[in-house]
């Protein structure tokens, strides 16, 4: 099979400057008769040398390709009240040009494979190709679950940013061409079915994200001793801040809760929650960004996970399964997860719950290491990169 991929991002075996590391996972383990070429804009700007060793390790070739100059210009100089006046998201007006499209119908592939959800306006420069476009998540929903947060009703500017992004998405998402011939992929059950409500004809088909790297050898499930290794990854932002500010509270309002913990914050724009750690004497350490992620994420026990809103599936939280840590999340950061609650992994809705886990966990070690050795099994298995690829090029 002869596949042509068309991506915003240069593939990458984590995510680096934009969503690289779901394309490279689903690359990497794909049956060996599968050749593929990579039509790149290089949003997350590789070198050559960078571009040079993803087409070694993905035994791909990869051409760059340019926008048009209009929207360079627009991006450049970030003329937010130019877009505004834009009937769908910018991105969706980016087009290969003739001279690539005649280069690409020459190589005669048997599938077009194309990334990203405003890349919906490329998809109706193939007539008859049999096309493959992997959304991956449906923005429609996110910007819908947006407008149910604290942060967006109590915040008129934020409130308005959301309105109008859920009504050009929208707006794109239901004009979405539907023909025999394209097939929609998504890593969101929810994400599956609100597409296909807001936009019917399509064929809509959610396949479980790939899990990325672990690490070797592989941990030992073991909790430390005498203090668990309790951990928080992710930015602060506004996937996390509501979710995250109740967890913050709750440990300022406890910190006894913490005399069995040794906790660590990674991620970045943490720095406001670990002010107010610090004041009510809550030991944290904060580490904005760590050279290799996996290799210090395996360093503790226990992921916590708060985040707020979202779609899709949280690739970081994935790592956390994948490389053997027990994960206790919100429902959206479990979502589209093939783990069940109390059997591989712990949910919880609200403050209170949260507080009888971390109160219960020291009591029962065995119990959440026996459910981190499931959740790790479950994602291995489910999430497997040669599992999903082996469905998705078919």
């Amino acid at each position: 099979m002869k596949v042509i991929f068309i991506t915003p991002v240069t593939p990458y075996k984590e995510n680096m400057g934009g969503p690289s590391g779901h394309p490279y996972a689903l690359m990497i383990e794909r049956d060996p008769s599968i050749e593929i070429e990579i039509y790149s804009f290089n949003n997350n700007h590789f070198n050559a040398a960078q571009i040079s060793e993803v087409e070694k390790e993905l035994k791909v070739k990869i051409h760059l390709l340019k926008k048009q100059k209009w929207i360079q210009w627009i991006l450049k100089y970030h003329l937010t009240f130019i877009r505004l006046f834009l009937k769908y998201p910018i991105n969706y007006y980016i087009r290969i040009s003739h001279i690539i499209l005649k280069d690409i119908y020459g190589k005669k592939p048997d599938l077009v494979w194309v990334y990203s959800q405003e890349f919906s306006g490329i998809i109706k420069q193939f007539k008859e190709q049999q096309i493959l476009f992997t959304v991956p998540d449906c923005y429609s929903l996110h910007w819908y679950r947006r407008l149910g947060k604290r942060y967006t009703l109590c915040n008129f500017k934020e409130y308005l940013k959301v309105v109008v992004n859920f009504y050009k998405v929208y707006r794109m998402e239901s004009n979405y061409p539907c023909s025999p011939n394209i097939r929609f992929h998504l890593v969101g059950e929810e994400d599956a079915k609100f597409l296909k409500e807001i936009c019917p004809n399509a064929d809509v088909h959610f396949y479980r994200h790939p899990h990325y790297e672990i690490h070797q050898p592989m941990k030992e499930i073991k909790f430390s001793s005498p203090k668990i290794k309790l951990l928080i990854t992710g930015r602060y932002d506004l996937y996390s801040f509501q979710a995250a500010d109740e967890v913050i509270e709750l440990f300022c309002k406890n910190p006894n809760i913490l005399i069995n913990y040794e906790l660590t914050i990674l991620g970045k724009g943490w720095e406001k929650p670990i002010l107010e750690l610090e004041k009510h004497h809550c030991p944290v350490t904060y580490i904005r960004f760590a050279p290799n992620y996996i290799e210090e994420i395996v360093k503790h026990d226990i992921q916590l996970s708060p985040i707020s809103v979202g779609t899709g599936t949280k690739g970081k939280v994935l790592d956390a399964f994948a490389n053997g840590l027990m994960v206790i999340g919100t429902p959206f950061a479990l979502e589209n997860i093939d783990v069940e609650n109390n059997v591989s992994c712990v949910q919880y809705d609200n403050a209170e719950q949260l507080l009888r886990v971390l109160c219960d966990i020291p009591l029962h070690r065995e119990k959440y290491e026996q459910m981190a050795e499931k959740g790790r099994e479950n994602v291995l298995k489910y999430h497997d990169k040669k599992l999903i690829a082996s469905q998705l090029f078919v």
